[in-house]
């Protein structure tokens, strides 16, 4: 089991997160205030202390905590790291993603006690105080002797709270989530505010660049130091990686991770290993942003001992070196899993007076090549230039964004520039031969992809990925229609109906039919032929656009119905439900009523796709194992 404790953004998140398992959990929050679903987890309502959490703990077989409660909420903080410390129970502590601290427009206070130094040794005449009702009491200096105003939640135990510690209603203001942070500083025209470093879900960005704006001062209290007990993540993707690898059964599937951050690892390890003079510090993972701003830390193979290589390039001379990520798909099935994703960064040694004033326009300069196993682009509507090496945009920024912050972690403000980031992936010419990328218009290796850099194997995402990119293409073409069938076998057949359309206005679902009309309505594609043979046909008439047998099998007594509205008689259906695979009906369907028991299956399906494609015309083939098709 694990017990969450939450009572904040991070906690509904982690209860999200978890609740992907299918399997119970406990929420533990001080009040209940907090409106959070729970479909496998168990609500816990009121504060341990340290004895009753270690008790609740052997009690319930409790294998990892989760601290997703407030930075700030030290008390809770140093319990947890007791309870850890005594039953050897790991704690996550889900933190929060805080942005740089601006040292010139905010004045960081230590403490309760240094914010109340500062501020009354400035002379601040009216304070608006943002830390939340429960720091009434510790800021009762300031309030007695000076004009301040509190802002708290607008509900009962806040105000209830307040007037317990002697605060004066008449100074207090309510926040509504969602509102305007200027609109209350306009209204009361403070001198100064007091806030927390409460991170970007704490708003803490919003509040500053209002005070900001309107001319106010700004004092913020620093957020508390994590445990060095505790685990860090700072989101979603993190929570659940660390929860798959110190808990491997809780999740009945593991996340993987894109090629694009295995090549971003990569070349940070690389940037790392070309400006970090003292090897025996290099850690054995590297952490990377993602596009949605938390960050993970990936395993990087240990750096060979071998001398730098020096390149030659357009007469600049580079000196590089290369770090190797291997590619860890989780249970998704991705056909370069366990390959390894390499980068090369490289530096030049000596820059012509051109160059140099060039990188100094856009500095640091980071360029990205696709090396050994990468494909090239060759045709239009994939988002890249047609002779690109195929990295997406996604993977090239979070290249040159981590390789950035690496630089700035290792204190060099002005490497030598530009850096050339090279992506290579041994062996993948051969793999990208088994793979969507002919038919895409990528040529010679395989792509390096990825939008949130986390391959969730529940939902297939490098599958839908593909079809995505898939129908990107297809639109480019200039194509009148799109056919999307499951593969070969069907697409072939339905060339022979459309022989003058290109190669690339085919685009393969798999099983994942309704993912594939969201998609072509996203791509606001306007007409849409969709091919069925009957295996998933019968699924998807009844209503199921993911036709995984994992996922559904087919429903005999609907077959059965089907048959009897198109006319069959009891033998026909009697043999119906002794049959084993769907392509028996074929042979079971009297031939004198095919067509009509296909137009009805075909009806069915009409009418559960049609609406994934609203603002598209929409025409269903059913295909049978002879290439003949019924409409």
């Amino acid at each position: 089991m694990i017990l969450i404790f939450g009572g904040t953004t991070e906690g509904r998140i982690s209860v999200q997160t978890l609740e992907e398992a299918g399997k119970p959990f406990y929420y533990s929050t001080k009040g209940d205030e907090q409106e959070v679903f729970l479909h496998n987890g168990i609500r816990l309502q009121g504060a341990m202390d340290a004895g009753q959490a270690i008790a609740f703990c052997h009690r319930h077989d409790i294998r990892l905590i989760v601290d997703a409660a407030h930075p700030f909420a030290t008390q809770l903080h140093h319990t947890l790291e007791q309870v850890s410390s005594e039953t050897g129970i790991p704690v996550i502590r889900f933190e929060r993603i805080f942005p740089e601290r601006d040292e010139e427009h905010i004045t960081w206070c230590r403490d309760y006690d240094d914010a109340i130094q500062r501020i009354e040794a400035e002379n601040i005449a009216t304070l608006l105080v943002l830390t939340g009702v429960q720091t009434i009491g510790k800021l009762k200096p300031l309030w007695q002797n000076n004009k301040c105003y509190f802002r708290i939640l607008d509900r009962d135990s806040s105000r209830r709270l307040a007037r317990e510690q002697g605060f004066p209603a008449e100074r207090l203001f309510y926040y509504r989530q969602g509102g305007d942070e200027r609109i209350l500083l306009q209204q009361l025209r403070p001198e100064a505010i007091l806030t927390k470093e409460s991170g970007m879900s704490g708003g803490f960005d919003e509040k500053v660049a209002a005070a900001r704006q309107l001319g106010i001062r700004i004092f913020a209290l620093c957020r508390p130091d994590t445990s060095r007990r505790f685990i860090c993540v700072n989101g979603e993707h993190g929570l659940r990686r660390m929860v798959e690898k110190l808990l491997p059964d809780f999740f009945p599937l593991h996340s993987g991770l894109t090629t694009g951050t295995c090549a971003t690892a990569a070349a940070v390890a690389a940037a790392w290993d070309l400006f970090n003079s003292n090897s025996a510090e290099r850690p054995e993972e590297f952490p990377v942003v993602l596009p949605n701003g938390e960050t993970i830390y990936v395993p990087v193979q240990p750096q060979e001992d071998t001398p730098r290589p020096v390149l030659q390039d357009d007469g600049e001379s580079y000196r590089g070196i290369s770090a190797t990520v291997i590619k860890d798909a989780g249970d998704d099935p991705d056909i370069t899993d366990g390959m390894k994703i390499v980068a090369h960064v490289a530096a030049p040694s000596c820059m012509t007076d051109a160059l140099r004033e060039e990188t100094a326009r856009e500095a640091p300069r980071i360029i990205i090549r696709g090396g050994e196993g990468v494909g090239t682009v060759t045709l239009p509507g994939l988002g890249l230039e047609p002779g690109a090496p195929a990295i997406n945009n996604t993977p090239r920024e979070m290249i040159k964004q981590n390789v950035r912050l690496c630089l700035e972690r290792l204190h060099l403000a002005e490497p030598s520039l530009p850096l050339v980031v090279t992506v290579s992936i041994p062996g993948g010419e051969e793999i990208a031969r088994r793979t969507f990328n002919p038919r895409l218009g990528i040529e010679g290796g395989i792509s390096v992809i990825g939008t949130s850099g986390i391959v969730k194997p529940f939902s297939s995402e490098a599958f839908v990925n593909s079809i995505r990119k898939s129908m990107e293409v297809a639109k480019a073409t200039k194509s009148p229609l799109i056919v999307i069938s499951s593969g070969a076998k069907s697409e072939r057949h339905i060339k022979a109906r459309y022989p003058d359309l290109p190669p690339q206005a085919f685009v393969h679902y798999g099983n994942f039919i309704g993912e594939t009309l969201k998609i072509a309505d996203e791509k606001e594609v306007a007409r849409v032929v969709l091919g069925v043979m009957i295996g998933k046909a019968v699924k998807l008439a009844e209503g199921n656009p993911d036709t995984h047998s994992k996922k559904v099998t087919m429903n005999k007594a609907f077959i059965q119905d089907i048959a009897r509205r198109a006319g069959c008689g009891s033998e026909t259906l009697a043999a119906i439900g002794q049959m084993t695979l769907a392509r028996e009906l074929w042979d079971i369907i009297p031939k004198d009523v095919l067509k009509e028991f296909g137009r009805i299956l075909v009806e069915h399906c009409h009418r559960y796709c049609a609406p994934l494609l609203p603002n598209g015309e929409l025409t269903v083939l059913l295909i049978n194992e002879n290439g003949e098709i019924y409409s």
